[in-house]
C-alpha cells in the first residue's frame, strides 16, 4: 500500500494493482498525543462483516433513555415505528436480506470455531464477491457462507478441518466440499495446499502439552516432507501423528484417544501415520 499516492503496487514486479484509492485516514495532522486526542472523532470503521459495512443507524432494543430511564408509552410507540423503518431501510433488497443472512452466519461459524477477525472479513469478502459474480443460484446461503469460512481460514494460514466445519455448519459435508471447490475455481482464489504444521499448536495446547512437544513435532513434520512422506496423505492426520510421536518422545502422558478427539480423527489413522513418521525420522542421512 502506497498511501502518499493512493496506489496499492506489487512489492515484486512493481504493477500498480490499484490506483486512486480513497484515504480513508483523517484529513488533519497532529504532532503530539495531546493534539491527536483534541481532533480524534467517534465512530467505528467500516467493514466487511456487515452487509451495510456498519454505515447505518444502530437503535437500542431497549425502552430506555441514556440516563437508564424508562421510556413513556408514547415514546415508546414512536421508537418501536423508528426500528421498524430502520430495519427496512438496512434491507432494501432481496440482495441485502441474503447478504445479512450469510454475514450473520459466516460471524457464527468464525466464532464457534474459534477463529480471528481478520478471516472473518476475507471470509465475508470472498461472500461478496461470489453474490457480485452471480454463483449462487442453484446454491445454498448456508454452503456458499460455509465454503468462504473454510477458504479464508485456509488462505489466512490457521486452517481447519472439514470436518470441523461440518460440526458448526449446516450443511452436509458433500456440498461443502463441493461448493468449495466451486467458489475456488470460479473466483480463481489462491488456496495453498494445507501445512500440517499449522495445526499442530492447536492440537498441543488443547492436549496441555509443553512448548518442547510442540517444537518435536514441527521437526517431525519437517523431517517427513523432506522424506516425501507428506505427500497424498491428510495434513490433519499427520499433525494429529505428530503431536502424539512428541508427546512420547518427550515423556508426556497424552493417549491416541485424546489425540483423535482432539483432531477429530480416527486412533486408526493416527497409527499409521504415527509409524509413517518415526521410520522417516530414522531414514534420514546422518550428517
Amino acid at each position: 500500500m502506497d498511501d502518499e499516492h493512493g496506489e496499492t503496487v506489487c512489492e515484486d514486479c512493481g504493477l500498480v494493482v490499484e490506483s486512486d484509492e480513497i484515504d480513508r485516514g483523517p484529513e488533519w495532522r497532529a504532532f503530539d498525543s495531546s493534539e491527536k486526542d483534541e481532533k480524534s472523532r467517534v465512530g467505528a470503521p467500516t467493514t466487511n462483516m456487515m452487509h451495510d459495512k456498519g454505515l447505518s443507524t444502530n437503535i437500542d432494543w431497549r425502552d430506555k433513555d441514556a440516563y437508564g430511564n424508562s421510556l413513556s408509552g408514547k415514546q415508546r410507540q414512536k421508537m418501536q415505528r423508528l426500528r421498524k423503518w430502520n430495519e427496512r431501510f438496512r434491507t432494501r433488497d432481496s440482495k441485502e436480506r441474503n447478504l445479512k443472512q450469510a454475514l450473520g452466519e459466516i460471524d457464527r461459524m468464525a466464532s464457534a470455531l474459534g477463529l480471528p477477525e481478520n478471516v472473518r472479513e476475507t471470509a465475508s469478502v470472498i461472500y461478496r464477491r461470489a453474490l457480485d459474480e452471480d454463483l449462487l443460484p442453484g446454491r445454498s446461503i448456508e454452503g456458499v457462507s460455509t465454503a468462504s469460512v473454510y477458504a479464508a481460514a485456509r488462505q489466512a494460514g490457521v486452517p481447519r478441518s472439514l470436518d470441523e466445519i461440518t460440526d458448526v455448519s449446516r450443511v452436509e459435508k458433500s456440498e461443502i466440499a463441493r461448493t468449495y471447490r466451486y467458489v475456488v475455481r470460479e473466483l480463481g482464489l489462491e488456496v495453498k495446499p494445507a501445512d500440517p504444521e499449522s495445526y499442530v499448536p492447536r492440537f498441543a495446547s488443547s492436549l496441555d502439552l509443553s512448548d518442547e512437544a510442540e517444537h518435536r513435532a514441527r521437526q517431525l513434520l519437517q523431517n517427513a516432507k523432506e522424506q516425501g512422506v507428506h505427500s497424498g496423505k491428510s495434513p490433519v492426520g499427520l499433525a494429529a501423528a505428530a503431536v502424539y510421536a512428541a508427546a512420547l518422545l518427550t515423556n508426556e502422558k497424552t493417549t491416541q484417544a485424546a489425540v483423535s478427539e482432539v483432531a477429530d480423527i480416527s486412533e486408526v489413522t493416527i497409527r499409521n501415520r504415527y509409524h509413517e513418521l518415526l521410520e522417516a525420522e530414522q531414514d534420514l542421512p546422518v550428517a
